[in-house]
């Protein structure tokens, strides 16, 4: 499984309920969560922003979270042409997943939520939290705009 930041940010800032199954079954070792530096570098780098002070975000616990249950792998080559996220930024948690051929990709970002389907094509199923564990049967729905 791929989480991508706003969803790591969901865990480990906001204690959304929304990710407390996905962080359970990763911190029980029944869910391999992949990860890359450039993944951490960007969640370093946002748990820096201005914008998550209120929330008072404990970046070293964070960070150590991440260190502590995160598969790191190398930066994995870039997606094929069908597969190319709107979002440059957002191109890495979709290359990785497709280069791993991880079955989920988490996310509430519309640019890779909209890759649903035709992810859904080469075994990934991008989706948010909510929407985890339940095996996919059909596509997951497109982001609602």
């Amino acid at each position: 499984m791929v989480l991508d930041t706003n969803t790591v940010l969901d865990w480990l800032v906001f204690a959304d309920d929304s990710v407390a199954t996905v962080a359970s079954a990763i911190q029980k070792g029944r869910l391999r969560w992949l990860a890359c530096t450039g993944m951490r570098d960007e969640l370093a780098r946002t748990l820096g922003y201005r914008s998550l002070a209120k929330w008072n975000p404990d970046s070293e616990q964070s960070l150590a979270t991440f260190d502590r249950l995160a598969t790191l792998l190398p930066t994995p080559p870039v997606a094929p042409l069908h597969l190319r996220c709107s979002d440059p930024d957002d191109q890495v948690f979709l290359d990785l997943a497709l280069a791993h051929r991880a079955t989920w990709l988490l996310s509430h970002d519309r640019a890779l939520l909209r890759l649903g389907k035709r992810a859904w094509r080469t075994g990934l199923c991008i989706t948010q939290a909510r929407h985890w564990p339940k095996l996919p049967t059909s596509p997951p729905p497109s982001a609602q705009p």
